[in-house]
């Protein structure tokens, strides 16, 4: 956190309205990486910067080492990441610590396996574990092979190579199949079964929208031990997955917003803003849903949450 002397600093200027203050402080190129959380938090960035603060923004797609080496570089291709989860992204942090910052105020995000919860009831299925078993094979089979189904992540997500390696040493592998669909046809299949009161598990994240839509149940697992988390992904290892060993839950997920320390001396305006914005699950998974299940257009859902929410937003500038 920055000094009380330079908060109040940056708020006078904030609050007077001071023009050369505004127009003198450059463009900020917001980083886009693929997922519908990181898109809808490079709008609330970019409204703020520009409906609050004066300023001028701009969203550019990238992935997340594009993104990393954009803010390390500090000359203004790429300033921000919206969404940089902690433990998942920790190897780009260490990368550039000395270029990179983070948000002061992370939130708490969670991944797993869920199922619904009126499913979890009936079936008495609360555990990972309550997967590996024959009866859990015949409830989430869907061809008729003897096998359940569990969908773990699209091909080519770090996330879903973990779960892969669960399947396997939490012994549900013996029982069900791991798909690999788009997350979209994944979860519309989700969506599918639980209207026919079928079963269905699948892998979950939080924030995300199919928390607004369904009632779900988030699996137990062991809690995260590092000893026994010994996670190996493909482009270190071509023998990753003999050679990896999960047995517990991931690490909890801190979520912050990374910017390049060079706005501090190019926009110090908007490098205060993103050290203070702080977010939380729930109102990101309710801007989510918003933007994709109620198919509404980003910058519309950000502006209007922005405007909503204006005691929140003069938090982050210091101005109450």
């Amino acid at each position: 956190m920055k000094t009380n002397y330079a908060r109040l600093a940056v708020s006078a200027l904030v609050a007077a309205g001071i023009a050369t203050g505004a127009s003198a402080q450059e463009k900020v190129m917001i980083g886009e990486p693929s997922w519908p959380g990181a898109k809808i938090i490079a709008r609330i960035i970019q409204t703020v910067i520009v409906d609050e603060l004066g300023g001028t923004a701009e969203i550019i797609p990238g992935t997340n080492p594009v993104i990393f080496a954009g803010m390390d570089r500090g000359k203004g291709d790429i300033d921000v990441h919206p969404d940089v989860w902690l433990p998942n992204h920790q190897s780009l942090v260490d990368e550039y610590p000395d270029t990179v910052a983070l948000s002061d105020s992370g939130y708490v995000g969670e991944s797993g396996f869920c199922v619904p919860t009126a499913f979890a009831e009936k079936h008495n299925i609360t555990s990972v574990y309550d997967l590996a078993t024959p009866q859990a094979a015949e409830l989430l089979d869907s061809d008729g092979d003897g096998m359940g189904e569990v969908w773990i992540g699209p091909s080519g997500w770090a996330a879903t190579n973990t779960r892969e390696v669960k399947m396997r040493d939490y012994g549900i592998a013996n029982f069900a199949k791991g798909s690999n669909e788009d997350e979209a046809l994944a979860l519309a299949n989700v969506a599918a079964k639980i209207r026919e009161g079928k079963g269905v598990a699948f892998a979950c994240y939080r924030p995300h929208y199919v928390f607004k839509m369904h009632n779900l149940t988030l699996l137990e697992e062991p809690a995260y031990d590092p000893a026994n988390y010994n996670m190996i992904q493909p482009d270190a290892d071509p023998e990753w997955f003999a050679n990896s060993s999960v047995t517990t839950a991931d690490a909890p997920k801190s979520i912050h917003v990374g910017y390049s320390k060079s706005l501090e001396e190019r926009n110090p305006l908007a490098a205060d803003f993103l050290a203070n914005i702080e977010l939380d699950a729930e109102t990101v998974s309710g801007l989510i849903h918003e933007m994709v299940v109620n198919e509404r257009e980003a910058t519309e859902v950000a502006k209007e949450w922005v405007e909503a929410n204006k005691d929140r937003v003069n938090g982050w500038l210091g101005l109450n």
